[in-house]
């Protein structure tokens, strides 16, 4: 168990029996959700590469959409269960029966166009794969082969979309993606590292570590 404080607009996680030099101070959008925390440290931001990685996370941002990552994060087992490990060959083959039956499924977020994103995302990533495009180089194509480090102060200062995202959506787009706007694109970005937006003062910014 923790508490916390806020520091120079940064969480500082105190663990119970903790000394001194154990706090971390960290972004704030975690807040105080444990889980979220442990999202904050141990995944976000942290340069993918593997293909079906992105995908999944790809298509977990669509389910986001008009909700926060947490509802989105605390159902992303159970996603993974019903979409095959986020196999995107079998993803392609998921019937509408299929799709019905997940529609009813309360573990999901139930919306149709959500749902059906997946299937149609899995068959687009299947489309470029036959082309001999890798996901993944195509992805991070976008910010030139390397996470791009940014240096913020403040959450107020940290972009919702850029040129990059805008680019990256409507090329996702026009290879039949659904549910990638470049906000969501961004998001994506910042998830898997293609870009670092940690906070300056946040302990997972690369210049504190």
């Amino acid at each position: 168990m923790y508490s916390g404080i806020f520091v120079c607009g940064v969480f500082i996680c105190v663990f119970e029996d903790a000394a001194v030099t154990d706090w971390m101070p960290i972004c704030p959008w975690p807040g105080q959700q444990a889980d979220y925390i442990a999202y904050h440290n141990d995944e976000w931001g942290v340069p993918c590469h593997d293909s079906r990685r992105l995908f999944e996370k790809l298509c977990l941002e669509g389910q986001q959409a008009g909700l926060s990552w947490l509802v989105v994060l605390r159902k992303r087992e159970h996603y993974r269960r019903c979409f095959h490990g986020f196999d995107p060959q079998r993803i392609a083959g998921m019937t509408e029966a299929e799709l019905e039956r997940l529609l009813q499924d309360p573990g999901l977020i139930r919306h149709r166009g959500k749902l059906t994103a997946i299937r149609t995302n899995a068959r687009a990533y299947v489309r470029l794969a036959e082309q001999g495009v890798d996901f993944a180089e195509w992805l991070w194509s976008f910010v030139g082969g390397e996470p791009r480090v940014n240096h913020w102060s403040g959450m107020q200062e940290v972009p919702t979309q850029t040129a990059e995202s805008n680019a990256m959506s409507k090329a996702l787009k026009k290879a039949g993606f659904a549910f990638v706007g470049p906000v969501g694109c961004y998001a994506f970005m910042q998830s898997m590292g293609l870009v670092n937006d940690h906070l300056t003062c946040c302990a997972q910014h690369p210049d504190n570590r």
